[in-house]
């Protein structure tokens, strides 16, 4: 009888927690769906406005050429308005990072305002840059700010700085399960916040939703020719996987040492002014406007007509000088075109087909750059289709790892799975 009361009490207890756990799960998701919501919704209609202003600010420079002259009053303007206004958001998108890794402080919403200008003064007048950054900086200083509304504990402000940057990068893409992952994987190598799995898909579907609903398209890329993947494939993917890599590797150390060259300007609104000079003689002797703004339409001609071995360095070069020097954007849709013109180059000696060479290098590239494999991935797969998957994953990997752990964003750390932790900003050899 005592044991039969035993199992009956154990029996009891066990259908009492497993009601408890249901219940606690049930509002947990709620309160999380409140919050992706809110997210999913403010974010996704600033990045509607962001596009629609990139757009117009696009079409406006091709008709008024003569505006890429006041590139350096431009890059004046946005290094005084830092300078004096923005000093604690200067840092951009590794603000947000160092934050998810050691919160300390509440990211000011100034950063928003400040980046949208920014981004849209940068690509009005000439400059070689993208806009992930800014819809992700967007999207950060948006969602922290319900850290203060709701007085939320330090572990649900890491998860609403993850959806803040999911929400940016899906609804400025398109590509709500990339941008999903990429909130999880972009702050620390090799870790992934599965707690914050659920809260950043739904942010993520609901910005981009939300872009959409306001009307604001996205570009659409298509590969046509996928052959099957054999052995000589196989070697073929991881060889170009390699050189994208590189290129990865290119681009963050150009970048990062024209930050160190243009520092030793004491006065910060004087960067982006000797930039701007030093970017009008180079779009000057090029004599054309390719290599500036996004360069949508070189990558979109990259998946059908074979580029020349140049046009990848210059944009590459281009970019880094840009960002490098002060001007604000996004380095990813950048990334997209050095690495579509160099998979579209490469088709020279590759025996792969352009459109397929173009398209891993898209987002390889970018996979190297970030140290973001899993999220590029599935963005291939999202703007692809799933039947070049397959190549799309070898690339992505192969550049991962031969782009070195030094990427585009500096302040990204080393996950705890590694042998031994690392401080910030240094890297693993």
């Amino acid at each position: 009888m005592p044991v039969r009361n035993l199992t009956e009490e154990l029996l009891t207890s066990f259908d009492r927690f497993k009601k408890q756990d249901s219940k606690s799960i049930l509002l947990n998701t709620l309160k999380w769906v409140f919050f992706s919501s809110i997210i999913g919704t403010t974010v996704g209609s600033a990045s509607a406005l962001f596009l629609a202003s990139l757009n117009w600010a696009t079409d406006f420079r091709e008709s008024h050429l003569w505006m890429i002259a006041f590139l350096p009053l431009a890059g004046l303007a946005i290094g005084f308005s830092y300078h004096y206004w923005g000093k604690d958001v200067v840092k951009g998108n590794n603000l947000l990072i160092e934050e998810l890794q050691s919160p300390k402080q509440v990211i000011p919403i100034v950063m928003a305002p400040l980046i949208f200008a920014g981004t849209i003064i940068t690509h009005l007048f000439g400059g070689s840059a993208g806009r992930e950054g800014t819809a992700v900086q967007i999207g950060g200083a948006f969602a922290d700010q319900l850290t203060k509304l709701f007085k939320l504990q330090p572990a649900d402000r890491k998860i609403i700085l993850i959806c803040g940057i999911s929400a940016g990068f899906a609804s400025v893409f398109g590509t709500p399960f990339a941008g999903a992952v990429f909130g999880l994987e972009v702050f620390i190598l090799g870790n992934l916040m599965y707690s914050a799995i659920l809260p950043s898909l739904i942010t993520a579907l609901i910005a981009d939703y939300t872009c959409k609903a306001w009307g604001v398209g996205h570009t659409h890329y298509s590969i046509v020719l996928v052959p099957q993947m054999n052995i000589i494939n196989l070697m073929l993917s991881l060889s170009v996987g390699i050189i994208f890599g590189l290129a990865a590797r290119c681009f963050s150390a150009l970048n990062h040492t024209f930050s160190r060259i243009f520092a030793i300007l004491k006065y910060p609104p004087l960067r982006p002014l000797v930039g701007g000079l030093l970017l009008v003689g180079f779009i000057y002797l090029l004599g054309n406007t390719r290599f500036i703004g996004l360069g949508i339409p070189v990558i979109l001609e990259s998946f059908t007509h074979q580029q020349d071995y140049y046009t990848f360095a210059i944009k590459l070069f281009l970019t880094a000088l840009t960002l490098g020097c002060g001007f604000k954007g996004g380095e990813v849709t950048p990334l997209f075109f050095i690495g579509a013109t160099l998979g579209s180059f490469l088709s020279f000696y590759v025996p792969l087909p352009v459109g397929l060479l173009a398209g891993m290098g898209f987002v390889a590239v970018f996979s190297g750059a970030a140290n973001t494999p899993l999220a590029c991935i599935i963005m291939g797969i999202e703007l692809f289709g799933i039947d070049s998957a397959v190549y799309i994953a070898l690339a992505c990997i192969i550049a991962y790892f031969f782009s070195g752990h030094s990427g585009i964003y500096k302040s990204q750390a080393i996950g705890s799975f590694q042998k031994f932790r690392i401080k910030k900003h240094q890297f693993l050899r």
